[in-house]
C-alpha cells in the first residue's frame, strides 16, 4: 500500500491538474492509481463540469470520489477561502473497492431489513467493509443513510463529510469508476466502501470540554428533556452556569452545548465519551430544554462549553489516544494516509492561526511513524463518523479517517 498526496493552489484549471498530475506520477511512477479523493475550493466552482474530463487525461484512476469545499486540507496546510485542489490516491494492490451514488429516492424505509440498504450500494456484508461518505446537504438526508448502513453493516467503520461550496444546487460531487468512467452529480450522496488489506481507523474529535455534574434524565419526548433526575432542567442548567466563572458564563451565553454519554454501561465518562448536541431552546414555564437529537429516558447528560482552547485540547487529546491503542492493538502496523474532515466553524475561524487541526495531525502521526503522512480533506457543513460505536453527523468536529494495512506491507 502506498498514498500520495498532490496539492496545487494554480488558480487556472488546467494549470492546477497539470501540476496535480506530475505530482502523482513523481511519486507514483507506473503504480496503480486504484483509488483517489478529490477536494476542490469554491474558486473553481465555474470549472466543476470540467475537472474530470481534463483529470481523466492526466491520470488513470480507477477509482475515486471528491466534493467541493469551502476550504480544502492538503499534507501540512489548510486553505481556507482560497483556490486550492487536493489529490489523495493510494496504490491499493491488496484492496478492492465499490464507488455508489445514491438519491434521496432510493433510500429505504428505516424499518427495511439489512438486505434493503445492501441494495444500494451493492457491496456485501461478509467482504468486512469501511466506508467513506461525501454528501450535498440540501438534497440529502445523511441521518436516514447512516442509520441504515449502521444497520446492514454495524461493524463497518463510516466517515466523511457534507460538501460545503455554496447554498442549494451550489455544490458538486465528482465520481471515477472503472478508470474514465466519470460524472459530476449535484445531489445525492457518493460512498465509496473499501475491504480487503486496509483499515479505516475513525478518530473524532468534538471539540467541547464538560462542565458540572452528569445528569441522568427523567422524563422526555422525543427531542425535548422535561426532567433531569425528578427536576427541572432549565434549573439545574442554571445553576451550573451560576457556578461558572465569569469569562465561562460569558462563553455560555453563545457556545453552550448538551453531551449524552454513549456508553452507558461507564461508570466514570469522560471528555470524548459524549455525543455533543445542540440546545435549540428552552420553555421557561416548564423549564425543558430542546436539544438537536432525541433522548431516551434512564440517558446520562451533561453540559459542554466550545471554545478554542477545549478543542484544541480534544483533537490532541483524542490523537494521543489513538497513537496509544495502536501502540498496544496492533504494534505491529502504521498509519498510510488519513483523510480529515473539519467543519467550516473550526480552522483560522475558531483557532486565531491557520493549519491548527492538520498541524496536530503529522505531529501525532506523521513525525511518530514516517515523517509526513499524506493527509487531504476539506471543511465541511457538517461531519461524519462514530462515537461509541455508532455513526452520527456532527457538527464543529473534525472526523478523521485513518488507513493502514492490515500486514502493514
Amino acid at each position: 500500500m502506498k498514498w500520495v498526496t498532490s496539492l496545487s493552489t494554480k488558480i487556472s484549471l488546467e494549470a492546477a491538474v497539470q501540476d496535480l498530475s506530475q505530482q502523482v506520477l513523481a511519486a507514483m511512477g507506473d503504480q496503480s492509481l486504484d483509488l483517489g479523493f478529490l477536494f476542490v475550493s469554491t474558486a473553481f466552482a465555474s470549472d466543476y463540469p470540467r475537472l474530470l474530463p481534463l483529470l481523466a487525461e492526466k491520470l488513470a484512476i480507477k477509482n475515486l470520489i471528491g466534493c467541493s469545499g469551502g476550504g480544502i486540507v492538503g499534507n501540512t496546510q489548510e486553505f481556507e477561502d482560497k483556490p486550492a485542489i487536493a489529490l489523495l490516491i493510494g496504490h491499493l494492490p491488496k484492496a478492492e473497492c465499490k464507488i455508489f451514488h445514491i438519491g434521496d429516492h432510493q433510500l429505504p424505509d428505516l424499518d427495511s431489513p439489512p438486505d434493503r440498504w445492501e441494495a444500494i450500494t451493492m457491496v456485501d456484508p461478509s467482504t468486512n467493509p469501511n466506508f467513506v461518505l461525501l454528501g450535498d446537504p440540501f438534497s440529502f438526508p445523511i441521518s436516514d443513510l447512516i442509520q441504515g448502513l449502521d444497520f446492514a453493516y454495524p461493524n463497518a467503520v463510516k466517515v466523511g463529510g457534507l460538501a460545503s461550496s455554496g447554498g442549494m444546487g451550489a455544490n458538486a460531487l465528482f465520481c471515477f469508476h472503472d478508470y474514465n468512467h466519470y460524472k459530476l452529480y449535484r445531489t445525492g450522496l457518493l460512498g465509496v466502501a473499501i475491504w480487503g488489506d486496509v483499515v479505516i481507523d475513525p478518530v473524532v474529535a468534538q471539540g467541547c470540554r464538560p462542565i458540572g455534574k452528569i445528569f441522568q434524565v427523567s422524563e422526555c419526548e422525543r427531542n425535548l428533556i422535561l426532567g433531569l433526575e425528578g427536576k427541572p432542567p432549565l434549573t439545574l442548567l442554571q445553576d451550573t452556569v451560576g457556578d461558572l466563572s465569569q469569562s465561562d458564563r460569558e462563553l455560555a451565553q453563545h457556545s453552550l452545548f448538551i453531551g449524552v454519554v454513549m456508553n452507558e454501561f461507564k461508570a466514570n465518562p469522560s471528555q470524548g465519551d459524549f455525543l455533543i448536541r445542540n440546545i435549540i431552546g428552552v420553555d421557561p414555564r416548564s423549564g425543558a430544554i430542546a436539544v438537536g437529537d432525541r433522548i431516551r429516558p434512564g440517558q446520562r447528560v451533561q453540559l459542554h462549553l466550545r471554545d478554542s482552547k477545549a478543542s484544541a485540547e480534544d483533537i490532541n487529546e483524542a490523537l494521543v489516544n489513538y497513537t496509544n491503542q495502536l501502540s498496544l492493538e496492533a504494534p505491529n502496523t502504521s498509519p498510510s494516509a488519513a483523510l480529515m474532515f473539519a467543519c467550516m466553524g473550526r480552522g483560522e475561524r475558531l483557532y486565531g492561526r491557520p493549519n491548527f487541526d492538520v498541524s496536530l495531525l503529522q505531529k501525532h502521526l506523521g513525525e511518530q511513524y514516517a515523517g509526513l503522512i499524506p493527509a487531504g480533506g476539506f471543511f465541511c457543513s457538517g461531519e461524519i463518523g462514530p462515537v461509541g460505536g455508532t455513526t452520527f453527523l456532527h457538527g464543529y468536529t473534525s472526523v478523521l479517517g485513518i488507513f493502514r494495512s492490515k500486514s502493514n506491507q
